[in-house]
């Protein structure tokens, strides 16, 4: 699909429930004209042309269509990258590894074939590895890609909090720091509701703050569970529509997201979800707080888990 009449173009590669729900919230938006990319035919297409049959009721004009073929990503924009499979319950995100590594290879030679100077969100889990192998396969520049996960991580402690105080969670404001995973690291100090600290407010715990802060870290596979046959998709999808907006409007706000660290926080050559500034040209800037003994000491082991994934596709040649 060409670009037409100055549109941002966006590409989204896999047509699951992430990328149906990706391709509806970006029109709906007005964000600019999406494609709709899967390996499996019909898929796309059918899902692009439900999607264009509902604008006529929403007084929507853009563009959007399904393909099974790379080309047609030409003069992206934006990509956003969902293809994998997800997890079953009983999964690890570190059980998908070697499926959705032969998977992303592919994706990202073909993203840098036919949409070199595009901006990459990556959602597909397990999340740092797979947004470092796309990094290291197509040879971007470090700061036009980026993960989707501090977002997720830290709505889900907004909605958990929310459910506690009662209060809504536009209101809450907090950050989730580390690998996507079981060793993530909420920063309890750096969360308010309405602007009081958590801690201050009236009726919350330490024990409640634990619970909370064990249920974000097993958001994800609280999903799968009860799904049984699939995992998260709506959250996941607004967090990556909220990047992306970001991103094509140069708004330059500050999420929590899996960007490269070049010595930042301590650490070098992965992808780890810390603060930074999303705006044009990508991750604008990387954000390094203050972290005290035990927070740091929790941000060090969850990166250790990060950079155990990167030595493992090391080993199996997934990075070349």
């Amino acid at each position: 699909m060409k670009k037409r009449f100055n549109r941002k173009k966006i590409s989204l590669i896999g047509a699951g429930n992430i990328g149906g729900n990706l391709a509806l919230m970006a029109a709906q938006k007005g964000l600019g004209d999406v494609v709709l990319f899967d390996v499996v035919p019909g898929l796309p297409q059918g899902k692009a042309l439900d999607i264009m049959q509902s604008f006529a009721a929403q007084n929507i004009h853009t563009q959007v269509s399904g393909t099974n073929d790379y080309k047609d990503i030409d003069g992206s924009d934006i990509v956003i990258i969902t293809a994998g499979k997800p997890r079953l319950p009983g999964m690890s995100r570190d059980d998908l590894l070697d499926i959705n590594a032969k998977i992303m290879k592919d994706v990202a030679l073909n993203v840098k074939k036919h949409a070199p100077d595009s901006v990459v969100i990556v959602i597909s889990n397990p999340l740092d590895a797979m947004v470092y192998q796309f990094a290291m396969i197509s040879g971007f520049e470090k700061n036009k890609v980026v993960g989707m996960s501090g977002i997720l991580d830290s709505s889900r402690l907004r909605t958990f909090i929310s459910m506690e105080t009662g209060v809504s969670p536009y209101d809450i404001r907090t950050f989730v720091l580390g690998g996507h995973g079981d060793d993530m690291v909420p920063l309890i100090r750096y969360t308010y509701v309405g602007g009081i600290p958590l801690l201050d407010f009236p009726g919350i715990t330490k024990e409640k703050v634990d619970k909370m802060v064990e249920r974000t870290r097993n958001g994800g596979a609280e999903i799968v569970n009860l799904l049984k046959t699939g995992s998260a998709f709506y959250a996941p999808a607004v967090g990556a529509i909220t990047m992306a907006e970001s991103i094509l409007s140069d708004q330059r706000r500050i999420f929590s997201a899996a960007a490269f660290v070049n010595g930042e926080y301590g650490h070098k050559d992965i992808f780890i979800c810390i603060p930074v500034i999303l705006g044009g040209n990508g991750v604008e800037k990387v954000i390094e707080i203050n972290l005290n003994p035990d927070e740091k000491k929790a941000l060090d082991k969850s990166a250790h888990s990060v950079e155990s994934s990167k030595e493992i596709m090391t080993k199996k040649g997934y990075l070349t």
